[in-house]
């Protein structure tokens, strides 16, 4: 089949890979967000699937929106038979959907219907699932809301990072997005409709949502920043200076605890930095200052003047 690729971030290049290494498939042409700008010097940079595009020397078209009249008219010369989205970060409007005669499919980083949207991977890891997984389905004017053709599971580990949980998905969704271009090239697959029930919805994360809230128990703790880890970064502040985290241990039992801690009160030992919590207290793990390389946070502790009964906010 002739398809043509939406996409932009690393997680998206493992299925783009997989589609331009396919002796049965011609990825024709590429759609990714427009280049940025990086570094004192304000050199160009390409995302990561372009980069992918260039090297393998597919045409590349960067519009600022899908709806430019310029991305019909590169459709209609790509005269692509499917469209295929991993992540492209913009909406697809009607009349490009329709423009490739077996319409668009799009990866999706969860099991349809539940966590549709922009942030699947971390709402799924900060409400505690146990089993999460992908979803190919038909593209439509809905979020999230188009018929599935394939789905796959994947465990959540207990220390998995959003980073690490949606890196898994990216390499074992690219075979199922192969499987189910395939299925449909011969005419052996049709898309089932989503359940009505079990729908959930996952936001968009904004830096302020990354915030640390040590009003919390320490095991909801744990999840909000694993959810938030590597992007955008969870975070809280001493004083005035910003602190990014790495993930934290719950420790509401460990007797290396230096006494009950209040709310967001630092408890500081040779080996390790506590912080009380709702339930108890977490332990913290790497600390970043700004403009500062992540260290460890008794490293961090030793190094930084705190005030007796220091806070975190």
């Amino acid at each position: 089949m002739r398809l043509v690729f939406a996409g932009t971030p690393d997680v998206a290049v493992p299925t783009l890979r997989e589609l331009i290494d396919s002796p049965d498939h011609d990825v024709v042409g590429v759609i990714t967000r427009p280049d940025t700008t990086a570094g004192r010097g304000r050199r160009t940079v390409r995302s990561a699937v372009g980069a992918v595009a260039d090297e393998a020397g597919i045409e590349v078209s960067t519009p600022r929106r899908m709806s430019d009249a310029d991305v019909a008219e590169t459709l209609a010369r790509w005269a692509p038979d499917l469209g295929v989205v991993v992540a492209y970060g913009g909406l697809i409007p009607q009349d490009v959907l329709d423009l490739p005669s077996h319409g668009w499919i799009n990866l999706h980083f969860s099991i349809l219907p539940s966590w549709r949207g922009a942030a699947p991977v971390q709402a799924s890891i900060a409400a505690g699932d146990e089993i999460t997984g992908a979803s190919v389905f038909a593209l439509e004017a809905g979020l999230d809301t188009g018929p599935v053709y394939g789905t796959l599971t994947e465990q959540i580990r207990s220390t998995d990072t959003a980073g690490d949980l949606l890196g898994r998905l990216a390499e074992s969704g690219s075979g199922l997005t192969k499987a189910v271009i395939d299925a449909i090239a011969v005419g052996e697959l049709a898309a089932v409709p989503q359940d009505a029930a079990g729908v959930s919805h996952a936001s968009k994360i904004t830096v302020d949502d990354a915030r640390v809230r040590w009003d919390l128990p320490s095991h909801l703790i744990d999840r909000a920043v694993r959810a938030h880890t590597p992007a955008p970064g969870a975070w809280t502040a001493v004083g005035d200076i910003r602190l990014k985290l790495g993930p934290v241990t719950p420790a509401d039992d460990d007797p290396a605890v230096p006494g009950p801690l209040e709310i967001g009160q630092l408890g500081v030992t040779k080996k390790s930095v506590f912080v009380g919590t709702a339930s108890g207290a977490v332990r913290l793990g790497t600390v970043q200052a700004p403009g500062k390389k992540a260290m460890n946070a008794a490293d961090w502790a030793r190094g930084t003047r705190l005030e007796e009964n220091g806070r975190l906010a």
